[in-house]
């Protein structure tokens, strides 16, 4: 479904089962995989690619040079930045730095991502945080800058109570019982 008001340039792809609301612009060679939900006033800028099952919340903005895979959440007015030293007069494509976003990550409202960065597998961006660099796998982040404070399972429960065996910290989902290995360096840096 597209909405009438939504505008989808030529040469944009747009996957099966996917809604696209009111007000959105789709710039073209973007690419929108299957199942996608894309809210009212999303702008999606050429050549981004967006995996299969994403859902984007009203008014998020994402810029030329972001990849975003599957099973993604991005909230309401997430912004996505590409261009680390900007200046309104001069500009060209190798300005763009490259921003990732893996498998099953939520970022929450109103966050900014600096371009340049990847954020990690199943990690959980928390509302208003300012991601100034990479987020681990399955890391809970937030602030500004957005710093780890924790982890987070896949089905979005917070992991605690973590067992060290050797590199690794074991962490066991209370909520459905999955088993999430932690580099223990990390958990160590903040004291986990």
């Amino acid at each position: 479904m597209i909405h009438e008001s939504a505008y989808v340039e030529e040469g944009a792809k747009i996957g099966d089962g996917t809604n696209i609301w009111h007000f959105v612009h789709i710039r073209k060679n973007a690419t929108i995989g299957k199942n996608c939900n894309i809210g009212k006033d999303v702008f999606v800028d050429i050549e981004v690619e967006v995996g299969d099952n994403c859902k984007i919340q009203n008014f998020a903005t994402l810029y030329h040079g972001l990849t975003v895979e599957n099973d993604v959440f991005i909230g309401p007015h997430v912004c996505f930045t590409n261009d680390l030293y900007p200046r309104a007069k001069i500009w060209d494509d190798e300005k763009i730095a490259k921003t990732l976003v893996k498998n099953g990550a939520s970022i929450g409202a109103n966050s900014t991502i600096i371009a340049g960065i990847t954020i990690g597998k199943n990690a959980l961006v928390g509302a208003g945080s300012v991601v100034t660099k990479d987020v681990p796998d399955n890391a809970l982040v937030y602030g500004n800058p957005a710093m780890i404070k924790g982890f987070a399972c896949k089905c979005g429960e917070r992991l605690k109570n973590g067992v060290k065996k050797g590199v690794v910290t074991i962490f066991k989902c209370s909520a459905c019982g999955t088993e999430i290995e932690i580099d223990s360096k990390i958990c160590k840096e903040i004291n986990l």
